[in-house]
C-alpha cells in the first residue's frame, strides 16, 4: 500500500492511524526522505505496535477476566487446558524460598521420563522423587520457575491417543515445603542481613565526623607521671612566686647600698632574669596546655572504643548466642554418639570373650577325645596280647579269664558299691541281663565280635567265689528270712593284698 507524498490529508490520517500528531504542509513532501514503495522511511527501522512512546501498546487483561489456556503437545503426551468458566484451583499458602512444587493427579501409567518432558518447559529441573501413588515432588532451580509449573494445575494429561484410565489423569500442582528450600532461604536471608549491616557500619563511619590528630599513646607509667607533674605544676607556680617575691625584696635592699653604676648593672641583670623567668613561665604553660590536650585527647579515644565495642557486643550476641547453641547442640550429640560406641564396643568385646571361652571348651573336650581314643586303642591292643597268650598260663595267673568276665566284674563290684548292705545273686543277674538286652539294642551286629548269650547265676557265682579278695558272702536275716547277700569288699582287699 503506498500513499501519494502530495496528498496531506491522506498522510494526516495514517500518521493520526499510528498516535502521532499529523505534521506537514499543504502541497510540500512531509519527509523528503520517505519512500512510498517500501512504506517506511530510509534509515530507520520499521514501526512496531511494542515500541515505547507510540502508546499503542495493548492494555492489561484485568484479573477478574478467565484467561483461555490452550492445548499443549508434548513428544509422548498431550495436555488438555481446564474449562476457563471454573475457578482457578487451590493452592495452600507459599513457604518461604519455595523451589519445589507438589504434582498430583499422574496417570497411572506416567513414567519420570513423561514428568521431565512435561515440567522442564517451566526451568531447570534439580530433582524429581516420584511415588507410587500417582504423585511426585519436582524441585527447580529458581523459585520463578514454581509460578510456571503452578500454571499447568488443572490440565488433563493424556498419554499417546490411548483413552485408557490408566494413561490419563487431571494435574494437581501446589507449593510444597522442603528442607533443602527453608535451608537455603535462611541461608539467603543471613547473607542479606549480614551485607545490610556492613552497609550500616559503612554508612555510619562516613557520617562520623573526623577523628582528632593523632596523639602519642603514653603508657600507664607515663601516664601517672604526667598527672604527678600536673599536680604539681600549681605548688610550682606558688613557690616560684614566693621566690621572685623574695628575690625583688633583696635586690630592694642592695640597690639602697649600690652606687650609681653598680644599679644600673643590676637594673640590666635584673631584666635580663626577669625575661628568662617570663619564658621559662610560658614554657611551663605550654607544657601544661599541651598535656593536659593529650589526655583529653586519650579520654575521647577510650570512650569511642568502648562505645564501638558496646555496639560490636550488641549487635553479635544474637549470633554468638545461636553458634553457642549449634555448638552445644552438636557437642550433645557426638556425646550421645560416642556413648554409643562404646556400648557397641562393649558388646563386641564381650562377645569375643564369649566365642573364646567356646573355643578353649572345644579344645579342651577334643583333647579329652583324643585321649580317650588312644586310651581305648591302648587297651584293645592289651586284650589282643592277652588273649593270644596260652590259656593255661591265664588260669593260673589270673583268676579273670576273659574280657566278658571282666566287664562283669567292673558292673557287678560298681553295683555293690552302691548297695553297701549287699545283695542277693538273683538280684544281681536280673541287673545284668538288664544291662546286656539295652546294650544289644543299642548296639549293632555287625560291631560285635562275639555273640550275646544269657547271664546265668552259676557263672555268675564261680567268678564271684574265685575272687575272695573283691566279693564276700554274708548270711542276713534270721530264721525263715534268711537270706544270702554277696558283699563288696575290693577296698579291704587291697590291704591285704
Amino acid at each position: 500500500m503506498t500513499l501519494p507524498v502530495s496528498d496531506p490529508a491522506a498522510w494526516a490520517t495514517a500518521m493520526n492511524n499510528l498516535g502521532m500528531a499529523p505534521l506537514g504542509i499543504a502541497g510540500q513532501p512531509i519527509l523528503p526522505d520517505f519512500d512510498p514503495a517500501l512504506g517506511m522511511m530510509t534509515g530507520i527501522p520499521p514501526i512496531t505496535p511494542m515500541m515505547p512512546g507510540l502508546g499503542i501498546v495493548p492494555p492489561p487483561i484485568p484479573p477478574d477476566m478467565p484467561v483461555a489456556k490452550e492445548i499443549i503437545h508434548c513428544k509422548s503426551c498431550t495436555l488438555f487446558p481446564p474449562n476457563p468458566n471454573l475457578p482457578p484451583p487451590a493452592t495452600r499458602e507459599r513457604p518461604p524460598g519455595c523451589k519445589t512444587v507438589f504434582v498430583g493427579g499422574l496417570p497411572e501409567n506416567g513414567t519420570e521420563q513423561i514428568i521431565v518432558e512435561v515440567f522442564e518447559q517451566c526451568g531447570e529441573i534439580i530433582a524429581i522423587r516420584k511415588s507410587k501413588k500417582n504423585f511426585c515432588h519436582i524441585r527447580f532451580a529458581e523459585e520463578y520457575m514454581v509460578d510456571k509449573a503452578l500454571y499447568l494445575s488443572g490440565y488433563r494429561i493424556r498419554l499417546g491417543s490411548s483413552t485408557d484410565k490408566k494413561d490419563t489423569g487431571r494435574l494437581h500442582v501446589d507449593f510444597a515445603q522442603a528442607r533443602d528450600d527453608l535451608y537455603e532461604w535462611e541461608c539467603k536471608q543471613r547473607m542479606l542481613a549480614r551485607e545490610e549491616r556492613h552497609r550500616r557500619r559503612m554508612e555510619e563511619e562516613r557520617m562520623r565526623p573526623p577523628s582528632p590528630p593523632p596523639v602519642v599513646h603514653y603508657s600507664d607509667h607515663e601516664c601517672s607521671i604526667v598527672a604527678e607533674k600536673l599536680k604539681g605544676i600549681e605548688g610550682i607556680q606558688e613557690i616560684r612566686n614566693i621566690h621572685n617575691d623574695e628575690l625583688m625584696g633583696i635586690r630592694r635592699e642592695e640597690e639602697m647600698e649600690m652606687s650609681d653604676d653598680e644599679i644600673e648593672e643590676t637594673t640590666e641583670t635584673k631584666e635580663t632574669e626577669e625575661s628568662a623567668l617570663v619564658s621559662q613561665a610560658e614554657a611551663l604553660k605550654e607544657e601544661n596546655d599541651s598535656l593536659r590536650w593529650q589526655l583529653d585527647a586519650y579520654r575521647n579515644e577510650v570512650e569511642l572504643l568502648k562505645q564501638e565495642q558496646g555496639k560490636a557486643h550488641r549487635e553479635d550476641d544474637p549470633n554468638k548466642e545461636q553458634q553457642l547453641k549449634l555448638l552445644q547442640q552438636a557437642l550433645q550429640g557426638m556425646q550421645q554418639h560416642l556413648l554409643k560406641v562404646q556400648e557397641e564396643y562393649k558388646k563386641k568385646e564381650a562377645e569375643l570373650d564369649r566365642i573364646k571361652d567356646d573355643n578353649l571348651q572345644v579344645e579342651q573336650l577334643l583333647e579329652n577325645f583324643h585321649e580317650k581314643q588312644e586310651n581305648c586303642g591302648s587297651r584293645l591292643c592289651a586284650s589282643s596280647q592277652e588273649g593270644e597268650q596260652p590259656l593255661e598260663k591265664t588260669a593260673v595267673s589270673n583268676p579273670v579269664k576273659s574280657e566278658r568276665e571282666a566287664l562283669l566284674v567292673g558292673i557287678i563290684s560298681t553295683f555293690l558299691h552302691v548297695h553297701p548292705f549287699g545283695a542277693s545273686i538273683e538280684y544281681i543277674c536280673s541287673y545284668l541281663n538288664r544291662l546286656d538286652n539295652k546294650a544289644s539294642y543299642q548296639i549293632p551286629s555287625k560291631l560285635t565280635t562275639s555273640p550275646l548269650l544269657p547271664i546265668s547265676t552259676s557263672d555268675v557265682e564261680s567268678l564271684m567265689s574265685r575272687l575272695q579278695h573283691t566279693f564276700r558272702q554274708e548270711m542276713t536275716g534270721v530264721g525263715a528270712s534268711l537270706e544270702k547277700r554277696w558283699k563288696f569288699c575290693g577296698f579291704e582287699g587291697l590291704k591285704l593284698t
